[in-house]
């Protein structure tokens, strides 16, 4: 069984652009918080002619800070892993500034259809405004002078969730899929757990030797780490299971268990992940629902 160790190494260098490896910088935005952790990474990459890798939130301090440490190079191209408002609204931003274009997988959008009625509890944390000049879709290559990148469709955070591999093999920016800070938010209906799951299978079929992620320190040697994350969700789901097969009947009842021994304020975050995981039983027939629509209040139970 893999340990999954999180590295919670809190970034304090906040609007300083530091070379983290040959050719890629690192600046994080001073926007820390319980699901920014230190603040959001954006990452300059390349010498002379460069892209900003997700400009980050509406910040004009952050945005100025990216233009400083660019100064006398030339900003050829935005990209963009997901529409998040802690990742894409800045490029904007930075876009009125330098007009370079803006690349992405496409535009915010749920990963399976809404149900009639159905709220969406993440609606304040996407990005609809997104302009994007250029869609880039999975397997493309974005090349710029002195390298290239390989573009990977990894939905599950969210459906438009894409990571950039540095073609020659040296690493790769994995945004919110991967961090070394913490598990991943998969919460329906912006996320789906079995895209991220799929999408951990996925990575764990490349051997990558290092990941830069939206939020804290890098990971190294990320083989074991994605072990660990698959195992943490299958035990999550077991978890989930045993307290189906208990009685409880609602995802209410079952993250005041499961989650008993996490701070209470993060306990509406525990609920999306456990409404992931329940949807993801349901798709494979483990589990039903007792209401008209599975949804954060519908009852549950196992299949019989």
């Amino acid at each position: 069984m893999a340990s999954l160790k999180f590295d919670q190494t809190f970034l304090t260098d906040h609007g300083v652009a530091k070379e983290i490896a040959p050719g890629v910088r690192r600046l994080t935005c001073n926007n820390p918080g319980p699901f920014t952790f230190s603040g959001t990474n954006s990452y300059i990459i390349g010498e002379g002619e460069v892209a900003v890798l997700d400009p980050g939130p509406v910040d004009y301090a952050h945005v100025n800070a990216l233009l400083d440490a660019t100064r006398g190079e030339k900003i050829s191209k935005i990209l963009i892993s997901h529409t998040h408002s802690d990742h894409s609204p800045g490029a904007k931003l930075l876009q009125d500034r330098c007009g370079a274009p803006i690349y992405a997988e496409g535009p915010h959008r749920p990963a399976r259809p809404l149900h009639l009625g159905e709220i969406n509890a993440l609606d304040a944390s996407g990005d609809r405004d997104l302009v994007i000049d250029h869609l880039i879709r999975d397997g493309d290559r974005i090349e710029g002078k002195g390298w290239a990148l390989d573009v990977l469709h990894l939905p599950g955070h969210t459906a438009n969730h894409l990571c950039f591999a540095f073609a020659d093999g040296s690493g790769m920016f994995s945004a919110d899929h991967v961090m070394a800070w913490s598990t991943s938010i998969v919460a329906p209906p912006d996320g789906s757990m079995e895209d991220y799951m799929s999408s951990l299978d996925r990575l764990m079929e490349r051997d990558d030797p290092v990941y830069w992620p939206g939020h804290g320190v890098a990971l190294h040697d990320p083989s074991p780490f994605l072990i660990g994350l698959k195992e943490h969700r299958v035990k999550r789901e077991s978890a989930l299971l045993d307290r189906l097969a208990a009685g409880d009947e609602t995802i209410a009842e079952m993250v005041a268990v499961v989650y008993r021994d996490v701070d209470r304020a993060l306990h509406g975050a525990a609920s999306l992940s456990m409404f992931a995981q329940l949807e993801y039983l349901l798709t494979r027939g483990h589990v039903e629902c007792l209401d008209e629509v599975p949804d954060l209040k519908a009852r549950y139970r196992l299949t019989k």
